[in-house]
This record gives C-alpha cells, sequence and structure tokens, in this order.
C-alpha cells in the first residue's frame, strides 16, 4: 500500500514537470518553423472570399452595440455581421432591431426561446452568405487585421477546416484577471503551439474566436447542441474527418474574464464538463488506426483527469499526516525533500511562463510585466482546476445512459471593470 501510495505521488509530482518541459520544447518548435523572422504586418491576399461572422448573443443590451462597431470597422474588403439573439428577455432584440436598421452590413436572427451557444450558431450559420465563418463573444473586441490572418491561412491549403485566434484580456485590475492574462497566454499560446507543431492537431479552437470553413462545418453536421462547450467538440469532429485546425496567433481578439471566484468556478466547471463529454464521446478512436494523430492529445487530457484525483488523494492524505499526526512512511514527491519537489516544480513553471510571454511579446507588448503575477498560478488556478475536472469528470460518468447536456447559456460576469 506505502509502495502505491509513493507511486501515486510521485505520478502528482512528474506529469505537470513533464508535460510543461513537453510545452515549453513544443512552444520554440512552433516559433521556429511559423514565426520566426516573420513580419507582423497582415497580409495581401490573392482573392478575399467573403466572411460572415456570428454573434451568439443573450442578454447582452450592456455590450452588443459596442461589438457591432468594432466588427463594421474590419480592414477586410467583403464580410457580413450576423447576431443571433438567443432569447434575449434585457431590451438586446429592440437594440438589434435599430442597429440592423442603421448598417447595412449587419443581420440579426431572432430566436424565441434560450436554446444554447450552438443552436443559435447553428441558426446565424444558416442563413449566412460567406464560405469563412468566424464565430467570436459578444462581449469580445476584434482587431482590425484578424480576417486578414484567418484568410490567409484557409487560402494556404483547401483541408484547413478551421483558424483559431489568440485571446488577449481586457479587463486587468484584478489579482484574478492578472493571473489570467498570463494564463490565456500560455494554455491558449503556448500549448496551442506545442499540440500544433510536433502533431498538427490541436484539443480545441477558442470559443471566444473561431474560423471555420463552412464546407468543414456542414461535412461535420454543425454545431452539438446538446455539448456543455461547443468549442471543444466542433474541434474533435473536425479533426476526425481529417480537417486540419491551425493556431493564428495575429488573429487577436480582446475579451473580458471572470473577476469574482463564483463565476471562475462556473466557467472552469463548464469547461472541464465539457472536456469530459468530448473524451467519453471520443473514445473509439483508439479502435481506429487513421486517427493515431489525435492519440497523444487525448491520452494527455485523459491523464489530466487521473491526475487530478491523484493530487487531491495525496492532499487528503498528506493533511491526515499532518493533521492528526499520522505517519504513513510515505515521501510525498519524489525524493525524501518535499522542498525539492517544490523547488523543481517552481522553477520549470517559471521557465514555461517565461517563454509563454516571450513568446507573446511580439503581439501584446510589455507582456513580461505581469511575470510577476504568475507565482499565484500553481497555488489557485491548479487547486481550482483540478476540482473541477474531479467534479466535472464524476457528473459526466454518473449522468444516465442516453442521458444529454444541456447547452442553454447565461450572460457571464463581465468583470468587476472593464478597465
Amino acid at each position: 500500500m506505502y509502495k502505491v501510495i509513493t507511486v501515486i505521488s510521485d505520478f502528482v509530482f512528474i506529469y505537470p514537470l513533464s508535460m510543461s518541459i513537453v510545452w515549453i520544447l513544443g512552444g520554440w518548435l512552433f516559433y521556429w518553423r511559423r514565426e520566426r523572422g516573420q513580419q507582423h504586418v497582415p497580409p495581401t491576399l490573392d482573392h478575399y472570399e467573403r466572411f460572415s461572422i456570428l454573434v451568439p448573443a443573450h442578454n447582452e443590451v450592456g455590450q452588443i452595440e459596442a461589438t457591432v462597431e468594432r466588427l463594421l470597422a474590419l480592414n477586410y474588403p467583403d464580410y457580413e455581421i450576423i447576431v443571433a439573439d438567443d432569447g434575449s428577455t434585457d431590451g438586446t432584440t429592440e437594440l438589434l432591431h435599430r442597429l440592423c436598421g442603421q448598417h447595412e452590413r449587419l443581420r440579426a436572427v431572432y430566436m424565441a426561446h434560450n436554446g444554447g451557444k450552438a443552436a443559435a450558431l447553428n441558426a446565424a450559420c444558416a442563413v449566412s452568405r460567406g464560405d469563412y465563418i468566424l464565430t467570436i463573444d459578444a462581449d469580445a473586441q476584434l482587431e482590425p487585421d484578424a480576417l486578414r490572418w484567418m484568410a490567409y491561412n484557409f487560402q494556404q491549403s483547401p483541408r484547413v477546416g478551421a483558424v483559431t485566434g489568440n485571446p488577449r484580456v481586457l479587463n486587468r485590475t484584478t489579482l484574478l484577471a492578472k493571473i489570467q492574462t498570463v494564463e490565456f497566454a500560455t494554455i491558449i499560446g503556448l500549448i496551442k503551439r506545442a499540440q500544433r507543431a510536433p502533431l498538427g492537431k490541436v484539443m480545441t479552437v477558442s470559443g471566444v474566436i473561431a474560423a471555420f470553413r463552412k464546407q468543414a462545418l456542414v461535412d461535420v453536421g454543425m454545431w452539438d447542441t446538446h455539448m456543455a462547450t461547443d468549442d471543444i467538440d466542433i474541434s474533435w469532429r473536425l479533426q476526425r474527418r481529417f480537417w486540419e485546425i491551425r493556431y493564428e496567433p495575429h488573429a487577436i481578439i480582446w475579451m473580458l474574464v471572470p473577476e469574482s471566484l463564483s463565476e471562475l468556478w462556473h466557467q472552469r466547471l463548464r469547461w472541464s464538463l465539457g472536456g469530459v463529454e468530448v473524451l467519453k464521446k471520443n473514445a473509439d478512436i483508439w479502435k481506429d488506426w487513421k486517427q493515431r494523430r489525435l492519440y497523444p492529445v487525448y491520452l494527455e487530457s485523459a491523464t489530466s483527469i487521473v491526475w487530478a484525483y491523484c493530487l487531491w488523494l495525496i492532499v487528503a492524505l498528506r493533511a491526515l499526516q499532518l493533521g492528526a499526526d499520522f505517519f504513513l512512511g510515505v515521501e510525498f514527491g519524489r525524493g525524501s525533500n518535499p522542498m525539492w519537489v517544490g523547488a523543481t516544480l517552481t522553477l520549470v513553471c517559471i521557465v514555461m511562463f517565461l517563454t509563454s510571454l516571450i513568446l507573446d511579446d511580439a503581439y501584446e507588448r510589455r507582456m513580461l510585466r505581469y511575470f510577476f503575477w504568475v507565482i499565484w498560478y500553481p497555488i489557485a488556478y491548479w487547486l481550482i482546476n483540478a476540482s473541477t475536472v474531479v467534479i466535472g469528470f464524476a457528473k459526466v460518468m454518473l449522468r444516465k445512459k442516453g442521458a444529454k447536456g444541456q447547452g442553454v447559456w447565461k450572460s457571464p460576469d463581465r468583470g468587476i471593470s472593464d478597465g
């Protein structure tokens, strides 16, 4: 029994250490192949296919006008904007009526009831006229050149089915927001670089900004309205049909993040539910050798769930050992000195965050000034994310056979301050 617990304790230490090294090396490999020496000016394209920008909205009266105004100023010659009003009850419908009358590029789809983001996207896509589809959140601010960078990737290969962009945090006035600024640079930036470089696969596009070839969406049957997260599910269905997903760091969008612990918890729990649902739904990929390039992505995600359970097991045992003065005869972590374990993880974590901030500095200057806030990430976010993974896995696995999740939504926390 003691040996088993020691192995688990070692795994809790080794897994984040090894994955951090993989992400660091993968991020630099992506940089070497795709970003080194690249000019940060929008590409000039041979032709400009029409983009349909889909904006799902539910009770967004305070945000949607600013989002639309920003979209009307994009540096791209041929695009339309379609807002899908998903059963709003706060005046969003009336506001959209007025805005549509003022702007020729803008149209709206009105849904009688709140059907969820996926349902809203399906409705908007059904009336779209573009060959490329861009989806963004209703409170997000898109950079003017983003469509050019997205289109550039689509024109490089007909097998590119989706391009995920580069979300940046807009509200940075609180500790939670500052930590998320660094987190998005790492999770969205570094991990997507690491997944793309050696494998050509990614776990998920970013829900706040993702572009799709309409042909690819039709090929996979559009968005699934029964999944907790539309972005992870559509990513896996595209890649299982051998559509390529690319990461384009120049396609920048500014987003608001939760600044309260309760909203952050609900957001991460939904992400965890969506991730587990997708793993369960795609468990059969191991039967198909043609899907082998997805094996490492699946394995890494599944292992992270195991790690979350192991982490809390070791935390509980450690608390029992210390709190009740109950000696288990176990070395927590690799080696006899827990301080060595913590120092090693801290060092590698610092190198990982430093790498991500250096790589992202080309797209947002002075990112290194947020380096101070990385010390809080392992303490706060590892525990929050590990907790939501444990709960999310249990909820999905204990769900009655044949039961489906719901994709309905509510207006998210906009942060204490948008400044």
